[in-house]
């Protein structure tokens, strides 16, 4: 297996902690060759590949990365994985150094929960409401770059890592593949692709079914959970249009339809009584989630003279469904709420990259957009006296409902400085403003550097301040005066409202090639951050609330090994975190008294710190048609409860994946290609959570061994 970073002669040579300048990348046609963009000269017998070759070469110059950390992973790469192209996304993402895995998909990069932002073709994707449900699909990816760190000014809203991804093109003519995987735990999941070029058109579009029997993580250590059945439905498509050898028309889209049965806890004690009913058995708990996403976005891309440019207008809805089951929801939690969320958003965004000389590439834009959030919390509940006790066993309904307008507004500039042969130096400033329950903005100096002695040495460091406005989806505003009386009643005390978080971002790392086949990295960071935000489950719906600690302090180490050595490739992966907040100041009606008491004037861990992450894989091409590979996910435990919140650890885990892939050729049907998986080879049963520690709402185990078969046919 083989995830590297780029490497540029004069700017950039990456691997977690160096950096690329995809200014100067070269930009490949759909038939693999490369296209030198350096002379922008016109030339009307230009062909429609050559054309669009130029055109990604323009669009690539418009996102630089100096003074940041990036990790690349390639569709070479990711076809190598274990499960191949029907890796969820965020298995891939967890190949990279410093990302944690967490229940329910979730991804922590560099100790901040989720804050991640998803690019496109350089084009930024609003964030979906957050459950567990995977909106993007690693068949649409060409490549994927992983950035983090002190991030240039064109960054902004979700910055605990940038996921940039490239999506595939298509050939001249049409072509695409169908395929179908399928496995353990009741796993079936058929896929087609389609792309092609004709004329200035060019087109690509996939679309797949997933049905299995784990869609959630398992609450208890046995091999196949209790009511976890799912099916999902993903589709994406790119269409292109050359007006002419300098402009292009682009319209992405997606959707995606997610449902989820919520797994159950066998032998769980009722704790309410209703009407005559006082016993239930919590295997037979009937809970659901669905989760819609849907987007669309209008690129208009190309050159005006020396100038590259891209603007884009882009619409996106997502939805969020939880269906309790009503009688048994009431007797385990005193509450059974059906729980409505959705958000729509509406995007402008707008970027230009300007030569300056030779040695300057000027670059600027801006970001728009307006976010309407509804929730809907429709609760059965029972009356209770002072103390929480029930006093009748006949349910209330109480139906609380809000609505959350939020528009955020961002403009930035900044220059990338080539000094002399072996300095770049890229320096900005970006403005934010937030306006939902309140107007907060700010204006956040960026510099970052990177000192290339020779081809194999390359040195960065950055600074960023940051301006990280609370996901907008997952703002809501309880009405704590309806629930007053009811087994649902919430402690009237602090602000409902979470605020933005503001941090100073420090990174500085070194790459080392070790001869023609080694490279080894080393990246150091640390923030400093004020009103740290964080998320978590309060509730039964796998739905997350932020809230915010006063201070945080985050610090971290990568290292990283990567091998090529033609067919036989390997990486390592190690990551030190440690993630600390201090002092409550939104939420803190979902939280007990004592708790808000001590991390008052204490800091404790936060629930998604990990103090040690590792990862790696190597993988052996035996020949053109058969490779073998093997990877694996090593983490020290994510938090819980001790003597304090948050105050110990999970035992650690560890879980190794092998793989066997072999094209079959055949006289009349051509090349067949076929990947046999083994997930969790050694059958380790492992604990993600164990239901305790802040804003965690259940135990999570980790998957079992599982074998499963992917057959595709090329056309």
């Amino acid at each position: 297996m083989r995830i590297r970073s780029i490497k540029d002669a004069r700017l950039a040579l990456a691997i977690a902690g160096a950096l690329a300048s995809l200014s100067a990348m070269p930009a490949f046609a759909a038939d693999g060759t490369g296209d030198d963009a350096t002379n922008p000269q016109k030339a009307t017998t230009l062909g429609a590949v050559d054309v669009s070759a130029r055109l990604d070469e323009a669009r690539n110059s418009l996102s630089p990365d100096t003074g940041s950390s990036q990790y690349v992973i390639d569709r070479q790469t990711i076809q190598a994985l274990p499960l191949g192209d029907a890796t969820p996304l965020n298995q891939i993402v967890l190949q990279a150094p410093g990302v944690v895995q967490d229940s329910y998909g979730q991804l922590h990069i560099r100790g901040d929960h989720a804050n991640l932002q998803y690019r496109i073709n350089g084009v930024l994707i609003p964030e979906s409401i957050g459950g567990f449900g995977q909106t993007l699909d690693a068949r649409l990816i060409d490549n994927m770059k992983l950035l983090t760190g002190a991030l240039p000014a064109q960054y902004g809203e979700r910055t605990a890592a940038i996921v940039d991804i490239t999506t595939r093109t298509g050939k001249e003519g049409t072509g695409g593949s169908v395929g179908v995987t399928g496995g353990s735990f009741g796993t079936i999941n058929p896929n087609a692709t389609i792309f092609g070029r004709s004329g200035a058109w060019s087109w690509f579009a996939t679309a797949n079914y997933l049905v299995n029997d784990v869609g959630i993580e398992n609450p208890t250590s046995s091999r196949k959970p209790v009511h976890d059945r799912t099916n999902q439905v993903k589709a994406f498509g790119d269409i292109s249009y050359l007006i002419d050898n300098d402009t292009r028309l682009s319209f992405m889209f997606g959707a995606t339809n997610n449902r989820f049965q919520i797994p159950n806890n066998p032998g769980q004690a009722p704790q309410f009584g209703y009407l005559d009913v006082t016993n239930f058995d919590s295997a037979n708990l009937n809970e659901r989630q669905q989760e819609k996403t849907r987007f669309g976005i209008l690129s208009l891309q190309g050159k005006m003279g020396e100038t590259a440019y891209q603007v884009s207008a882009g619409e996106r809805y997502s939805g969020l469904s939880f269906t309790p089951d009503d009688i048994g929801d009431l007797m385990f939690n005193g509450v059974a709420s059906n729980v409505r969320r959705s958000n729509r958003a509406t995007t402008l965004q707008a970027d230009f990259s300007t030569p300056v000389g030779d040695n300057h590439t000027l670059r600027y834009g801006l970001y728009g957009a307006y976010e309407s959030a509804k929730s809907t919390n429709d609760a059965m509940v029972f009356p209770a006296d002072d103390n929480g006790n029930q006093t009748s066993t006949v349910p209330l309904n109480i139906v609380d409902a809000s609505r959350v307008i939020a528009r955020t507004y961002a403009l930035y500039v900044q220059d990338e400085w080539s000094i002399g042969d072996h300095w770049t130096v890229n320096y900005g400033v970006r403005a934010d403003k937030y306006n939902a329950f309140r107007v907060e903005s700010q204006l956040s100096p960026r510099i970052g550097a990177i000192w290339q002695p020779n081809d194999s040495t390359t040195v960065h460091a950055g600074y960023s301040r940051y301006f990280t406005p609370p996901a907008s989806e997952a703002i809501t505003s309880t009405s704590i005066e309806k629930f007053a009386g009811t087994t649902n009643a919430l402690p009237d005390n602090g602000s409902n409202t979470p605020l933005v978080e503001r941090s100073d971002y420090y990174d500085i790392g070194i790459s080392q090639k070790l001869g023609s086949q080694w490279t080894a990295g080393i990246d150091a960071y640390y923030r400093r951050v004020s009103r740290i935000q964080d998320e978590g489950q309060f509730g039964a719906a796998v739905v997350y609330s932020t809230f915010n600690y006063d201070q945080g302090r985050i610090q971290g180490t990568e290292f990283t090994l990567n091998f090529d050595g033609g067919p036989l490739t390997a990486y390592f992966n190690f990551a030190y975190n440690r993630s600390l907040g201090k002092k409550i100041i939104t939420g803190q009606y979902n939280f007990a008294p004592d708790d808000l008491a001590y991390i008052a004037n204490n800091y404790i861990h936060l629930d998604h710190d990990q103090k040690f992450t590792s990862s790696g894989g190597v993988n052996y091409a035996i020949d053109s048609t058969t490779r073998i590979g093997a990877d694996y996910l090593f983490g020290s435990g994510l938090r819980k409860d001790g003597a304090v919140p948050n105050g110990a650890s999970m035992p650690s885990y560890f879980q190794l994946n092998l793989s066997v892939a072999h094209d079959f050729n055949f006289d009349k049907t051509g090349a067949l290609h076929t990947q046999l998986a083994l997930i969790n080879a050694l059958d380790r049963t492992y604990q993600l959570r164990d239901g305790s520690g802040i804003g965690v709402g259940a135990p999570q185990y980790g998957p079992r061994r599982g074998v499963y078969l992917s057959v595709q046919k090329d056309f």
